[in-house]
């Protein structure tokens, strides 16, 4: 009985020893190669017990097993065989350990090496290394746990400090409790969730009125009028990355995400004194340029500039004239000589009045209205942000920093009514040829509780622009511009939408050369830089944003995860950013003509990266823009579908593209975020090459499609929750905005006194669009190294070709009328 008790009792240390070891692999994540290769370890140590009996065990990962266990082996053989399994020797393990802390997959050969070396099979070599991995794997996830344990009980300590902290809160002043507004903290928290509930519902009943075909109870007129009608879109099945692919049904999907995407009012308590805490009044400034005596005197121009921009927010003719045969969202334009008789301001003298009248050709001034997707607190928060602000317009603000906080308004620290500060910006076309512009000056934030609106007024930093640049000792050759009083007036409209005013009044003041012909008419029409062009990128963002917030919105394709879904937005949002900034006249960069032919529209520049989020080395840029007479509709959607894409040789390099995974982000079905797998003949199942393009489209802004090659691992980063601001890109793409035909014969009759078209022209509908192809490669990957002369010569040829192929891709589809215009070309 001895004897069975202990074969008994080996069986069960042996049983005892294995369960561990299961349980380690599961601490192990569950996944990964360390699981796989636990698992695979296991199933050969079976077959091999099978075998002829070997000197070494293939479980010895250097920790070995209890001395039980080779008798219990023994014992549960029902044949009777005995079969020994011997332990590594000490030196085995020790040569083992020492190849592994160099290599912790070695390949075949150096396997073999180390079992001929050792007198092992290269089987045994191959278990030990996976079950170490496994083993190191399972001990470095107990220490993280332990670390994120003791992590969690400090954010507990902390938490239960500050709830105590908030309870106790005393009056400086008197000494007595003091409660945030007569409310415990527990009642502040129900208010909070009841307001969250109530705009929930109020969201569910906009939906349930447009599909239960009526208004429902409690609901305005204009609450149901803004709920627009739209069918559900379309849930397409879940994707495989490798295997499968998709074809999309626009037809069947007309308003994309608009249907779902009812941002929450995120209104403060109160309604209007105070919201969320704005970044602006954090992070470091520059030397002050206002000082405190003069103060008094910019919030007074600050409240002039909003009494102006309200008036011109509210006046219509004949301060503002809308061009005849324009569309409803196209636009107003300002009449300078009847602004100066109406508006003047105070700095200016007479003479100067008069100096403006006779140099109003270089004075722009426009206005234009819409509804956005996005409340008024979050919008002006947003103005009063640089980062936001640049985040809130990419293709525009190129630049911008908050150089002085004048006042911080009625509640110091938060955002709020009266808040003043001091800003500098460049803003850009998104096209070399048309100079960047640099503006400083005020930004001014005001509330009209009567009638329910904020305004964001800019208005000059007259003589204070100037002590600013000679601070920063800067020499730049971007084009100096004064802002007169310009800006925005928000109203809040019903579920979470606002109702936005804009007016953009620029004056240039230091423009050193004369645009080419086909940007004249363009930027001085206020296309470029003007109130239309603002608005419509504000649409577009605004829908962005809302559909990355909401939560209803289905994502086709592999994208499983909330978390997911929002990293691959991010990645987009960055992709944008950068290469709207890359194919830009910014003062960062040079760009250089390869000709001085006035025809030659192609544009170099390089420059040295070793930041993250960029390959490092030498890239790179090359962009042109040409008029092309095709409508930028036609011109976006041979563009932004992939399939028709493909025709375009130059850019399909012979393989096609098929999309694994899609994101709407607007009301358009163009407006998406897609995951592109490129199949060509160098692919297999081991390569993929992914593809990652961004698409937007606004029936008067113009449109983008951008994309950058990405590799499978960056995708699986951003897929599992990781932070994607690392993920090298480099992106290239197209712009496309609608423009007249170039009028090289146009004179100065053809212009009114304050330098837009005179009617007889400007009123001609758009006949083409103007079309920006920006290329972007890496030249070397060693930042120091010097440009070789054929990757200019070869990038040079590859977007002159680029626009060949998509001209006569237009034209086979039977649209335009004349051949297509250089930027440069006098036609």
């Amino acid at each position: 009985f001895q004897k069975e008790e202990g074969v008994m009792g080996g069986l069960h240390m042996a049983k005892d020893e294995e369960l561990d070891l299961d349980m380690e692999m599961e601490l192990s994540g569950g996944s990964g190669s360390g699981h796989l290769d636990g698992l695979l370890s296991f199933a050969d140590v079976d077959d091999d017990r099978d075998q002829k009996p070997q000197h070494s065990e293939p479980d010895g990962a250097g920790a070995g097993h209890h001395p039980s266990s080779s008798a219990a082996a023994a014992a549960s053989n029902g044949n009777g065989k005995k079969k020994r399994y011997h332990r590594h020797t000490a030196h085995q393990i020790q040569q083992m350990e020492a190849l592994f802390k160099e290599c912790p997959h070695p390949d075949d050969k150096q396997r073999l090496k180390l079992s001929q070396e050792l007198g092992l099979k290269p089987r045994q070599v191959k278990f030990w290394f996976q079950n170490r991995r496994t083993q190191m794997k399972a001990q470095q996830d107990r220490a993280d746990n332990v670390i994120l344990r003791a992590e969690n009980e400090s954010l507990k300590t902390d938490n239960y400090r500050l709830q105590a902290a908030i309870r106790n809160v005393v009056c400086p002043s008197c000494g007595h409790a003091a409660v945030i507004g007569d409310m415990s903290y527990e009642e502040q928290n129900l208010r909070i969730e009841n307001a969250r509930l109530k705009d929930e519902l109020d969201r569910l009943a906009c939906i349930a009125s447009r599909y239960g075909g009526g208004r429902q109870p409690g609901m305005s007129s204009a609450s149901a009028l803004s709920c627009m009608s739209a069918p559900p879109p379309v849930l397409m099945p879940p994707l495989d990355l490798d295997m499968n692919v998709y074809s999309r049904h626009f037809a069947e999907q007309q308003h994309g995400a608009m249907d779902l995407m009812a941002l929450p009012q995120q209104m403060a308590a109160g309604g209007h004194g105070v919201a969320a805490t704005a970044s602006y009044l954090q992070g470091p400034m520059t030397p002050v340029v206002v000082q405190e005596q003069d103060k008094q005197l910019v919030m007074e121009l600050a409240s002039t500039a909003a009494d102006h921009l309200s008036k011109m927010c509210r006046t219509s003719e004949p301060l503002w004239a809308r061009r005849r045969g324009a569309g409803p969202s196209s636009g107003e334009v300002m009449d300078a000589e009847e602004h100066v008789r109406m508006l003047s301001w105070p700095i200016d003298s007479g003479k100067q009045q008069q100096a403006d009248v006779a140099h109003a050709a270089k004075t722009e001034g426009t206005r234009d209205s819409a509804v956005v997707i996005m409340n008024s607190i979050t919008l002006v928060d947003a103005f009063l942000d640089q980062n936001k602000w640049m985040e809130l317009f990419p293709s525009i603000v190129c630049k911008a920093r908050t150089i002085q906080v004048i006042h911080h308004g009625a509640a110091s620290g938060h955002l709020s009514s009266g808040s003043l500060i001091l800003m500098q910006a460049e803003m850009q076309f998104l096209s070399p040829l048309v100079p960047a512009r640099e503006v400083v000056f005020f930004r001014y934030c005001v509330h009209n509780a009567d009638e329910g609106t904020w305004s964001i007024v800019d208005f000059p930093a007259d003589g204070f622009q100037e002590e600013l640049l000679q601070q920063q000792q800067q020499t730049s050759s971007l084009v100096r511009c004064r802002r007169r009083p310009s800006g925005c007036i928000i109203q809040d409209a019903p579920n979470g939408y606002s109702r936005v005013v804009w007016v953009e009044h620029m004056e240039v003041v230091g423009e050193e050369k004369p645009l080419q012909p086909v940007f004249k008419d363009h930027v001085a029409g206020g296309a470029a830089f003007g109130a239309t062009r603002w608005v419509s990128v504000l649409q577009r963002q605004c829908e962005r944003l809302a559909s990355e917030l909401a939560r209803s919105i289905a994502d086709q394709g592999v994208i499983r995860t909330p978390e997911a879904r929002t990293n691959m937005m991010k990645l987009s949002q960055r992709m944008i950013t950068a290469f709207c900034a890359n194919i830009s006249a910014s003062g960062s960069q040079s760009w250089t003509a390869l000709s001085d032919s006035t025809d030659d529209t192609v544009r170099i520049t390089t420059r040295k990266n070793t930041e993250p989020g960029q390959p490092s080395g030498v890239i790179l840029t090359a962009v042109s823009t040409s008029w092309l007479p095709f409508s930028h509709q036609q011109v976006f959607e041979l563009l932004a579908d992939e399939q028709q894409r493909c025709q375009l040789e130059i850019l399909s390099n012979g393989g096609s593209l098929h999309e694994v995974a899609h994101i709407a982000n607007g009301s358009h079905p163009r407006n998406c975020i897609s995951l592109l797998r490129i199949n060509s003949a160098s692919n297999s199942s081991q390569n993929v090459e992914l593809l990652l393009q961004e698409s937007s489209i606004h029936p008067d802004g113009g449109s983008l499609v951008v994309f950058a090659t990405v590799d499978v691992d960056a995708i699986q980063v951003t897929m599992s929750g990781e932070d994607p601001s690392y993920i090298p890109l480099l992106p290239m793409g197209f712009a496309i905005f609608p423009a007249t035909s170039p009028s090289p014969g146009a004179t100065s009759s053809d212009t009114t006194s304050n330098g837009e078209t005179s009617p007889g022209n400007a009123d001609e509908p758009a006949t083409g669009c103007l079309l920006t192809v920006g290329m972007q490669v890496l030249a070397s990957a060693v930042p120091s190294a010097k440009l070789n002369l054929s990757s200019v010569t070869a990038i040079n040829s590859h977007i002159c070709n680029t626009i060949h192929q998509i001209t006569t891709a237009l034209k086979g589809a039977g649209g335009g009328r004349t051949e297509p215009a250089p930027a440069g070309s006098d036609q």
